[in-house]
């Protein structure tokens, strides 16, 4: 045994003697593809989405109460990290439009070519970073 990674390939057979098995793949050795990552944040921008529209019943529900409860919510959306819960959420709601996108042309049947696969994903990040971009520039400049 050469390695630490030695003593977990060993095992036994059924009759008793050592025989060296493989390790699975893990995160340090198994690359993502970008199509994988993409889904997969595809589904984490929906779980985010569900959280950051609870921020917008909160705004709602203190619009409805009152100006002192709105007064506060609106503090709170103007501070540095309601700002930055503002801003993941429009980059979660833009992601999730587009992958949404993405994921209904696979559905489909198309987009699985080599040539199309990667790109596609590259593209709704791409468009997620430039949409996001473009509504705060223009919410920060009318505000």
């Amino acid at each position: 045994m050469k390695t630490l990674q030695d003593p977990r390939m060993v095992g036994h057979t059924s009759d008793g003697r050592l025989v060296r098995r493989p390790l699975s793949p893990h995160l340090q050795v198994y690359r993502w593809p970008i199509t994988m990552a993409g889904s997969i944040l595809n589904r984490m921008t929906g779980v985010s989405l569900s959280v950051g529209s609870l921020l917008l019943v909160w705004w709602l529900v203190a619009a409805a109460a009152g100006p002192e409860a709105f007064a506060q919510v609106q503090g709170f959306a103007g501070s540095w990290i309601g700002l930055v819960m503002l801003l993941g959420w429009t980059a979660s709601l833009f992601y999730h439009l587009y992958g949404g996108m993405r994921h209904l042309v696979w559905d489909a049947g198309f987009g699985f070519e080599p040539r199309t696969l990667n790109p596609m994903t590259w593209a709704v990040l791409g468009l997620t970073a430039a949409s996001t971009a473009l509504v705060w520039v223009i919410g920060l400049s009318v505000w």
